[in-house]
């Protein structure tokens, strides 16, 4: 049996499936990664929840102190930017491809959400690295993107929206106009994750430029909002399952007549869905590859939980009653199951770039946080009580994986569009059982058998 995280990486079937695809560079960034997060990460998280000051306006003023020390001790390592890949951004992006990432981004979702930030792969930082690097201006990028990507500042996706039923984003109303050299802003949005955080200086705002466009999906833009601007209103941080994940927080924003300069426009005007699905592609397969690592970690702790001598019931260890060997054995097989998915979609993003891997990408979404929030289900219960105490980071992970079936798309969205794509096969396949048919009948007669059916 593997003792160490670096063996159960390359014990796995999955490994032995996609090691011929990893570069010596990726092989050796992997292994340097796996130590880190195991012997630098994963230590440090209840650590940095106690550096957390609980006074509820310093909470979001302060940078955790280990947490940045982490990140100087990553960027030694070459642990940053990870998820950035050269072959799609040659001038920001290290040498990954997707592949190489999704297995890291495993090992990142095991110390979930230090360990991302640490190596500066966290949401929604991420996300909107790549919009700026793949349609950001030359100016934007330098003035946003290069101190994203040194770790310098943080930012904002402000898209979702309090009063409107935001998982068909053509509703969203924050109006978007020009007034000559100027575009001003006017929006209520709410649950913008990172926009509480004193670090944050940028907000990247969706709203609706052109709304008599008779194409639903050319009424959107996007634009680059400074924090600092004037009328941007940070309303309060919204709590998730009672968690308000400070510093960075989820939070409720009005934007109220802000004014940005003409060059602050993303792309061009009514590009923004074509800039969110170019977002968000990638940024949900980000979130199945970290889910995956949750449920392992939750798996994990399961594992020492119910074999510890001294949490022994009427005289026999926890594995030994009722269906708690059943429940270890059902999530090592989905999370593997799990696993063989997001790998397959990461390839195919790498054929063909998320627009070619949405079928992949849109399954992954609604399996894989349901399957990990299932395995750490299961690890809450041997825990009993201290499951969902903050002793434990079981219920931690719960509340982050149970937002998961909502951000970037509820799943009922995904298994729509899933489904949808099915459908479209079904007259190919309705031609293909009338053929098999008449042949059939052709040859019950030519034997001159009778049918019954």
């Amino acid at each position: 049996m593997p003792s160490h995280p670096v063996e159960e990486i390359t014990s796995s079937a999955s490994w032995s499936l996609v090691e011929d695809k990893f570069s010596p560079y990726a092989k050796e960034t992997l292994a340097k990664l796996i130590t880190f997060v195991n012997e630098e990460c994963v230590p440090a998280q209840r650590v940095a929840r106690a550096q957390l000051p609980t006074d509820p306006e310093k909470r979001w003023k302060t940078a955790i102190p280990i947490v940045e020390e982490l990140k100087t001790k990553a960027k030694k390592l070459g642990l940053w930017n990870l998820f950035l890949s050269k072959a799609h951004y040659p001038e920001f992006g290290v040498p990954l491809t997707n592949l190489e990432y999704a297995v890291m981004a495993e090992i990142l979702g095991r110390a979930s959400p230090l360990a991302p930030e640490a190596c500066n792969c966290s949401a929604p930082d991420t996300g909107n690295m790549e919009v700026l690097a793949r349609y950001g201006s030359p100016e934007q990028q330098k003035q946003w993107l290069v101190p994203l990507l040194s770790g310098e500042i943080r930012s904002a996706f402000s898209m979702t929206e309090r009063f409107v039923a935001s998982s068909d984003a053509t509703n969203i109303q924050t109006s978007i106009r020009r007034e000559g050299n100027e575009i001003v802003i006017n929006g209520h949005k709410w649950y913008i994750s990172g926009a509480g955080d004193p670090r944050t200086r940028v907000h990247l705002v969706m709203g609706k430029s052109d709304p008599s466009n008779q194409n639903t999906y050319l009424q959107q833009s996007v634009v680059i909002v400074p924090a600092d601007t004037p009328g941007v209103k940070v309303v309060r941080p919204m709590c998730v399952f009672g968690y308000d994940d400070a510093p960075e927080g989820h939070c409720e924003i009005i934007y109220e007549n802000v004014r940005v300069p003409l060059s602050n426009l993303v792309l061009g005007w009514g590009r923004g869905f074509e800039i969110i699905q170019g977002r968000l592609g990638p940024g949900r397969i980000h979130h199945c590859m970290r889910s995956i690592g949750a449920a392992q970690r939750a798996l994990d702790i399961m594992l020492q939980r119910v074999t510890d001598p001294s949490r022994k019931t009427f005289g026999k260890f926890l594995y030994e009653h009722g269906t708690v060997i059943s429940d270890i054995a059902k999530s090592r097989a989905e999370i593997d199951m799990a696993r063989m998915l997001v790998l397959s979609a990461a390839i195919q993003i790498d054929k063909y770039k998320a627009k070619g891997a949405l079928k992949e990408i849109g399954m992954a979404k609604f399996i894989v946080p349901s399957m990990a929030l299932q395995v750490v289900d299961r690890a809450i219960q041997v825990f009993g009580a201290e499951g969902v105490s903050q002793d434990q980071i079981l219920a931690e992970l719960w509340a982050g994986l149970r937002t998961l079936r909502l951000a970037d798309g509820p799943d009922e969205v995904h298994l729509q569009q899933i489904g949808q794509r099915e459908l479209k096969r079904a007259p190919a396949l309705r031609k293909q059982a009338e053929a098999a048919k008449k042949k059939e009948t052709e040859l019950f007669s030519k034997y001159n058998i009778k049918a019954h059916l």
